[in-house]
């Protein structure tokens, strides 16, 4: 497998500030094979980048000899493919569209995408929606977005997150199939599935409808986000995760999203990233 840094993890990542070629740079010398980029509505990538500064960013990429293993987009939290407001739906739905280009601009094949949410833990005064409302309204938005994904050849990989939907494997497996295309599958993340489940359970269901792969650890037993911690200090047992992406087949890019940056994090998640994986 290869290891994979997401650009949050850098500083200033979260905010979409620090460049894209300063992020690339800090990925390569830290000894990671390949950077996730990330992609918002503002920053210094975002749904309008235009396709001469995508084939920049490559070039660069390339230059530097690091990959690009994938786009991640945190945009689907606050503009969500399930909310009440359907200009909100819209907007959602017309800003992954163009990222899915830009995605396919950077050379890349796969796209982090958040279907919606029942609500969002770390957003004051989100409201609920219902459960099947949301499964409908995130299931319009995928079919919305599949002739996109599927014209640029560029996959859409929901990502398990701590939006209480989605929440067994058997149901993301359900949601994935239900659109009968090869430009949905899974962005699997290990540290998201801790609270509730066990990460080879989920990995051995989806098998080869996951097209990418989120690490980072947790430990149960404080049972909040404040139970995110760093690699090798949680609960997560990265042999059983290693076994289990083997026996589906998997090899591909293992991305690191450890966040918020903190000083010299970085630097102990690569240590970290290699041990393991390398």
């Amino acid at each position: 497998m290869k290891i994979s840094a997401s650009y949050w993890m850098f500083e200033r990542g979260l905010d979409g500030a620090i460049p894209v070629f300063d992020a690339m740079a800090q990925a390569k010398d830290l000894g990671f094979d390949a950077i996730e980029l990330c992609i918002a509505s503002s920053g210094v990538l975002t749904h309008e980048t235009s396709q001469s500064e995508c084939e920049a960013i490559v070039a660069k990429a390339n230059d530097l000899e690091i990959e690009i293993a994938s786009v991640a987009s945190g945009e689907s939290w606050g503009c969500s493919p399930t909310d009440d407001d359907p200009v909100v739906r819209a907007r959602i739905v017309e800003f992954t569209k163009k990222s899915l280009q830009v995605t396919k601009w950077l050379g890349t094949d796969a796209y982090l995408f958040v279907p919606g949410a029942v609500d969002v833990f770390f957003l004051e005064n989100s409201p609920v929606v219902p459960y099947d409302v949301c499964y409908d309204r995130a299931k319009q938005a995928v079919q919305q977005i599949v002739p996109t994904a599927e014209q640029l050849g560029v996959t859409l990989g929901i990502e398990n997150v701590w939006n209480k939907f989605l929440l067994s494997p058997l149901e993301m497996r359900g949601f994935i199939d239900g659109f009968e295309s090869n430009a949905v599958g899974s962005y699997f993340d290990a540290g998201n599935v801790l609270l509730t489940g066990y990460p080879e359970h989920w990995i051995k269901i989806l098998g080869k409808r996951i097209v990418r792969v989120h690490v980072k650890d947790f430990k149960k037993s404080i049972g909040t986000a404040d139970g995110f911690v760093d690699m090798l200090e949680g609960d997560l047992d990265f042999q059983s995760l290693k076994t289990a992406l083997a026996q589906v087949g998997y090899d591909g890019y293992v991305t690191a999203e450890m966040l918020p940056y903190l000083p010299g994090r970085p630097e102990k998640t690569a240590e970290a990233m290699k041990k393991l994986f390398k």
